[in-house]
């Protein structure tokens, strides 16, 4: 089994239900008492943050640099970059180190094709939903349109992300805006809904919504899964 090297905290909220997930798929492959060869790196996600809304990326990035050359020090085969905004600087944590980057986008975009969406809604980030890293590679590698809600949408999506999710605050009320916006991605002719955020999932569930989700959370840990194992299988 390989060792799986996780940049987290970006909120901890999200990086516990990686450390689950990624947990629960070995136990499910291997057998009940197996589990997985990790190694996680929690970053103090306030400064990240305040970067971010200041447009500090290099310093943001910097930090991450940091967190993926103490991975690979400590064993680790692969970085799985434990958020969907920071992939924004995705291109320079995989410069810092000799190892594979697992990139969020890339389970995301061939869980559409495999479902046969074509369009595509994206829910994350006021970054992610407006700057172009995943959409690009969505788009480039995947073929997939990609649509993002309108700007009033995008700031309440934004609002709920910072100010609750990742506080751990998870509201109904919430939960209702985030199915209006999802019924007007559907409108606008999205086939399913990407989740580009990985504290969505802590919100939004399948019986929540009118379009197939693509969770990102999921389809990223089954990804550092299928690496972690490939060498035993």
């Amino acid at each position: 089994m390989r060792t799986i090297g996780l940049i987290g905290g970006m909120s901890w909220e999200s990086s516990v239900e990686y450390y689950r997930i990624i947990n629960q798929m070995v136990r499910d492959r291997l057998g009940p008492l197996r589990s997985a060869q990790l190694l996680m790196y929690s970053v103090d996600f306030g400064p990240i943050e305040r970067a971010q809304h200041e447009e500090r990326w290099d310093d943001a990035a910097r930090v991450l640099e940091d967190a993926a050359r103490r991975l690979h020090a400590g064993g680790a085969e692969c970085i799985v970059l434990c958020t969907n905004t920071m992939h924004l600087v995705a291109d320079r944590v995989q410069a810092a180190v000799p190892i594979p980057f697992l990139h969020i986008a890339d389970p995301a975009g061939r869980a559409a094709v495999q479902i046969g969406a074509r369009t595509v809604g994206l829910l994350g980030t006021g970054f992610t939903m407006t700057q172009p890293f995943l959409r690009e590679r969505l788009a480039g590698r995947y073929g997939l349109t990609v649509l993002v809600p309108s700007p009033t949408e995008r700031e309440a999506v934004h609002q709920i992300i910072y100010d609750e999710l990742c506080v751990g605050v998870v509201r109904d009320s919430s939960r209702k805006v985030y199915q209006q916006v999802i019924a007007s991605l559907a409108e606008r002719g999205a086939e399913a809904v990407i989740l580009g955020c990985t504290e969505i999932s802590l919100l939004v569930k399948p019986q929540d919504s009118a379009l197939p989700l693509i969770d990102t959370t999921a389809l990223h840990a089954q990804a550092a899964v299928d690496f972690a194992l490939a060498v035993d299988g």
